[in-house]
Parts: structure tokens; sequence; C-alpha cells
């Protein structure tokens, strides 16, 4: 049976956690700019204008956060890596993020979403090693799944399950273009947030 979109409405963008109102139960997607954070929200909840699609990258810049209807929350965090961005406010983002995973007491699961068609950069590795040494819950999705072409998916595939250290059926392929993987991950965010 495939899973409802998520009926998502925006809430509010906040600097620090401290700002977000309580969630009974929350995800939260974290990547690196331009990997897609904001399309794989709309195409979860269905809708194109939801989270602020840009060409440009690093324009999520707050803590974003939607609600379900049951009270349950989604987070949009700002991305990492974008090389346009002076340090300082680098840094004050990544304190921002880390701020954020560390002190939600009802944060469930952070996806952390890789390029699928380009694979884990080296700070996409550096993430997981930090969430895994505070023994933070994760989930890998690879985005742009589309992007791979097909003679080379099942050598990416392994490639990208090698890097992020997991098996290739514990990582999430998707495309919010196509829609490609959708149904699947949309259905897990549904389990852990109690809504089916």
């Amino acid at each position: 049976m495939s899973a409802p979109p998520l009926a998502l409405s925006f809430v509010k963008s906040a600097p620090k956690v401290s700002d977000l109102p309580a969630s009974k139960s929350e995800v939260a997607f974290v990547g690196r700019s331009n990997v897609g954070k904001s399309s794989l929200i709309n195409a979860l909840a269905n809708r194109k204008q939801l989270a602020l699609v840009s060409k440009t990258p690093g324009r999520t810049q707050m803590i974003n956060l939607f609600v379900l209807p049951s009270g349950a929350t989604v987070v949009d965090l700002p991305g990492y890596g974008y090389a346009a961005v002076p340090t300082r406010e680098k840094a004050k983002w990544q304190a921002m993020i880390e701020g954020y995973l560390l002190e939600r007491p009802s944060l469930q699961m952070v996806f952390v979403l890789v390029d699928g068609e380009i694979g884990p950069t080296k700070l996409d590795v550096q993430t997981l090693d930090w969430m895994f040494d505070n023994s933070l819950p994760y989930v890998v999705v690879a985005t742009k799944a589309d992007k791979v072409r097909p003679s080379k998916r099942s050598g990416r595939r392994q490639q990208v399950a090698t890097a992020c250290h997991l098996e290739e059926d514990d990582i999430f392929w998707v495309s919010a273009s196509t829609g490609a993987g959708i149904d699947r991950l949309r259905g897990h965010v549904l389990d852990l947030l109690a809504m089916r």
C-alpha cells in the first residue's frame, strides 16, 4: 500500500533550537548545500512550493520547521559546505545545526542526504562520523538517483554504501524529479512519526 503524501504546513524559521516550539515527535533532513533537501521535502509532501527551492546553493539559512496534522514535525536544516559563504557564516551554520541535533529531545531520526550522482563527499563522511560519535540516529538518503546512468547504478550503490560504512539495502535511493523511491521513504518517515 502506498504511503499518503505528508500533509505538512510551514510553522517557522528559527536561528537556534531554543526558538522552536516543542514537538512530540520529529525527523530532520540535513546535507550539503545543493544536495536537494528542499526538493525532497516537497516531493514527500507532493507539493511544489512548500520548502523554498533555489538554484543558488546555501539559501536555507535557518532551521525550518514544518508540522503535520498530528502535531509531529519535520525539520529542514541549513546545508553545509557551500564555498561562497564567508567562513564566519559557515561556522555559525555549523553551530546551529550541531546545536539542534544535540539538543532537540523529540528528534527521532536524522535523514542525511548525499548526492547519489557524485557519491558522498569528504564533508558528508565527516558528518556521518560526527553523528555516529554522538550516538545520533540517522539514515542515509542518496538523492538524484535519476542522474546515475543505468549502467553505473549497481557500482554507484556499492560505492555509496562503502563510503558511508553501511549495507546497500540500508540506503534510500530517491529522485525528487521522477518520484523514484519517494513512496518508500515517505512510508519510513510516517512510521517514525507514528503516523500509520
